[in-house]
Parts: structure tokens; C-alpha cells; sequence
């Protein structure tokens, strides 16, 4: 299989977020193969779910369409580093491989605060590979805020 990045439709993902009101964070969910299963923008203000990350929206319908609970090989793309609670459900669905973009200094669980698959009580520990398509991930977030103020 040949590498092909999926942060630009992540990316696309998280445009269609701030368009939408939302936190500008966008997330895109491969097969092993390359396929892409799924793809989300954040909805919390949308669906009024707190649980409504691009992330977990993704996990969500990967697994919805392939009928199980995980996601073995699976890759995921996503523009900020991952919360707590998403991190926790990229380890539950066993994902193989997270890309990120932006770090989150203040509320990420990945490299920062609770480094959720540093902990002993983590069953899986994705590879992780940061740094991709950083400045522009952090620049839609800047923007938003920036905006919003």
C-alpha cells in the first residue's frame, strides 16, 4: 500500500466544523487498506452531545459500517491532539495508527495532560505520529477563537 496523507480531508473537515459554529477539529478513519471508512467534523454544539467530537463521530460510523466494535489496522487523522476521552476510545476501538496535527497544551490527552496511553491501565497503544499539517490545524483554531472574541 502506498502512503497517502488524509489530513487535507481532515482538514476540510474541520473548515465545515467552523462553518458550522464549531470547534474547528476535523477527523478521517481508514481501513488497513487506505480506504476511508469515515469522516467528522466536530457537533457538539449541533447535536447538543458534550460526546460529539470529530473523533468519536468517526469512530462511530467506521464502526457502525463495519458492524463491530473495533477497529484493527485502522488509521486516524485528526487536526488537534486528542482529547481524554478520545483518546480512550481510540485505544477501546484499537486503532493502529493516530496522525495528528496541532498539539493541545491545555485540554490534550495524547501528549499532554493525561497522556491516557501512557497509563498501565491503557489495553492499546496506538503508534502515534504528530506534527501533521501543525500550523495550519493550530491557524483554523486561532482564527475561530480569534473570531469568537
Amino acid at each position: 500500500m502506498d502512503f497517502a496523507s488524509h489530513m487535507p480531508a481532515a482538514l476540510d473537515q474541520a473548515r465545515a466544523a467552523a462553518r458550522r459554529g464549531e470547534v474547528p477539529v476535523g477527523a478521517v478513519l481508514t481501513g488497513a487498506d487506505g480506504q476511508v471508512l469515515a469522516q467528522a467534523g466536530n457537533r457538539t454544539r449541533e447535536l447538543r452531545d458534550p460526546t460529539a467530537h470529530a473523533e468519536i463521530l468517526a469512530i462511530r460510523a467506521a464502526c457502525a459500517a463495519l458492524g463491530s466494535e473495533r477497529l484493527p489496522g485502522a488509521r486516524l487523522w485528526v487536526t488537534l491532539e486528542p482529547c481524554p476521552m478520545c483518546a480512550a476510545a481510540i485505544s477501546a476501538a484499537r486503532i493502529a495508527v493516530l496522525y495528528y496535527g496541532a498539539e493541545d497544551s491545555r485540554m490534550g490527552g495524547v501528549r499532554h495532560g493525561a497522556r491516557v496511553f501512557d497509563h498501565p491501565q491503557c489495553h492499546h497503544r496506538p503508534e502515534i505520529i504528530d506534527g501533521i499539517s501543525a500550523e495550519e490545524s493550530r491557524r483554523l483554531l486561532q482564527d475561530f477563537f480569534r473570531e469568537r472574541r
